[in-house]
């Protein structure tokens, strides 16, 4: 498994960096994109990295916010086939703000409507193709993180704590063991890492990719994240975005070597 990172808060040479998140993925002979990232910026950088992101097979939207997908309508312009898989809890109606007026921060307007015929809408734990799965959360009282956060989802007139049902974790099973992607990672990484392992009870997490959502928490927070996917046995993580440099110091003192930092272009092979 080949992993690039085409957009991330760092931007390396002529690769333009920007808060939000794309990966490009190749697999057993197929091409995955995960995220759009912010803006156009992925497209451009998969050029410069000598990527054809026409040829991508299936891309998966890990969840309904704008850094993850306002790239989504370009891409459509340059890929004509590919299906996109999002949670069917996911809507344009992500807003954040402690209090009013609040601010959008979903999809592009407009976009599942305009291109109904690409989307696909998994239902639970489902296979998209062989050993490769999307995940959704399985915890409850989740919302409590999303109020604690200032995210919301806009229901009608109202404001309702965002409780990260259109989440989804990507999931490769791969002869190393599960290798979990999952771009902001809002429910807390550990949270993920112990619902894929009820999915996957026999299976080892060769490694956890993305974003970690951590920039906000205080030291100590952090640190009892990190002891706590520690103890999910987690062997590599590979992060960025929204992980912050503090969290992502704390996290090199528990792991190591065995924690890396995205940056536009890098690779990760796996």
């Amino acid at each position: 498994m080949r992993i690039t990172v085409l957009t991330d808060n760092i931007g390396c040479g002529d690769l333009q960096g920007e808060w939000g998140l794309s990966l490009y993925i190749e697999y057993e002979g197929r091409r995955f994109l995960l995220d759009t990232g912010a803006s156009d910026a992925f497209i451009s950088n998969a050029g410069k990295l000598g990527i054809d992101l026409s040829e991508v097979d299936c891309v998966v939207l890990s969840h309904a916010h704008y850094d993850h997908t306002l790239g989504l309508t370009a891409f459509f312009g340059i890929n004509r086939k590919a299906p996109v898989y999002l949670s069917p809890n996911a809507g344009e109606n992500c807003w954040s703000g402690p209090g009013l007026p609040k601010r959008y921060i979903g999809m592009p307007k407009g976009v599942t409507a305009s291109y109904s015929e690409r989307f696909i809408r998994p239902e639970g734990v489902t296979e998209i193709c062989h050993d490769v799965y999307l995940v959704p959360h399985s915890t409850e009282g989740l919302s409590r993180l999303g109020h604690r956060n200032h995210l919301y989802i806009r229901k009608g007139l109202r404001y309702v704590p965002d409780d990260f049902s259109h989440e989804q974790t990507l999931v490769f099973r791969t002869s190393k063991g599960l290798v979990l992607m999952n771009s902001c990672s809002h429910s807390g990484p550990d949270v993920i890492a112990n619902e894929v392992s009820k999915v996957f009870p026999n299976g080892t997490i060769a490694a956890y990719v993305g974003g970690l959502h951590l920039f906000r928490l205080s030291d100590s927070e952090v640190e009892a994240v990190s002891e706590s996917m520690a103890s999910c046995g987690i062997d590599r993580i590979y992060t960025g975005h929204c992980t912050g440099q503090t969290a992502f110091d704390i996290l090199r003192q528990r792991f190591g070597d065995r924690i890396e930092l995205f940056h536009c272009g890098m690779q990760i092979e796996i």
